[in-house]
């Protein structure tokens, strides 16, 4: 019968691992509490080099400063282009991986937009005026206008042909 204390220590042992919450989850309804969040960043949207014609490609720098206490950026950034009513979210660019990112107060990161510019008026483009930004782990969306022309449909104004990179460290 010495199997009996030593099952009841595995047992003890395994509720304890089950009541800490090893699955990553802080306790705050699914948000990552050290998740950079955009009101303790400021977001803003550089200078593009943009798409002079239907068909050309251009892209669309953001760059991340981090105004508060040392955060990350997991995964990818969350883009959602759109026009009255009408709204696509942005997928990771092909291939890219995520990465994670710990910024100190001060540090900065950027992730860039590229996408194919449209024809105007074209049906299967999205004629975007509005670009809103979200960063994993929060809610909060900061929007800014979107001033760089359609973006070409991958056959439907809702499917844009754009996307969004991984995080990248900025600076020294």
């Amino acid at each position: 019968m010495r199997a009996f204390p030593l099952t009841v220590t595995a047992v003890a042992a395994a509720l304890l691992l089950t009541a800490c919450g090893g699955g990553g989850n802080s306790g705050s309804g699914g948000k990552n509490s050290s998740a950079c969040q955009i009101g303790g960043v400021s977001l803003q949207v550089g200078a593009a080099s943009v798409a002079p014609a239907a068909g050309d490609t251009g892209e669309v720098p953001v760059s991340i400063t981090n105004q508060s206490k040392t955060c990350t950026l997991e995964d990818f950034p969350g883009v959602t282009l759109g026009r009255s009513g009408t709204s696509a979210k942005l997928s990771a660019q092909k291939g890219a991986k995520a990465q994670t990112l710990k910024l100190a107060k001060g540090d900065a990161a950027t992730f860039t937009i590229s996408y194919v510019r449209g024809k105007d008026g074209d049906a299967t483009s999205l004629a975007a005026t509005d670009l809103k930004i979200t960063l994993p782990g929060g809610d909060a969306v900061q929007s800014f206008p979107w001033k760089y022309g359609p973006i070409a449909g991958q056959g439907a104004a809702t499917k844009p042909n754009a996307s969004v990179s991984t995080f990248q460290q900025a600076g020294d």
